[in-house]
């Protein structure tokens, strides 16, 4: 299993759900606050779509790492068949 240190995405993972537990905390103090529920739908959709490509860089960085530490560096002809992976991995 390759080393959470390689990852070289996690740094930006960790900003995207730092930025999203920011807008999450706005978000409460405008329910709080009484805001118009159309204003808080809107903010609950921007985090909820940070929080999934937050997911989504973590899994394709460790697709890569996984394949690679089994594998070895795969050739560019044979990135194809990781890179349909990855696309697939968007119906989860």
């Amino acid at each position: 299993m390759a080393d959470s240190a390689s990852h070289t995405s996690h740094p930006d993972i960790i900003n995207r759900l730092k930025r999203a537990d920011g807008h999450l905390k706005s978000i409460i103090e405008m329910l709080e606050a009484g805001r118009p529920c159309l204003d808080v739908a809107q903010q609950l959709q921007a985090v909820e779509k940070a929080v999934a490509q937050a997911k989504k860089a973590l899994i394709h960085d460790h697709i890569d790492h996984c394949l690679e530490d089994i594998t070895g560096p795969l050739p560019r002809d044979q990135r194809t068949q990781v890179e349909e992976f990855k696309l697939i991995t968007k119906y989860l």
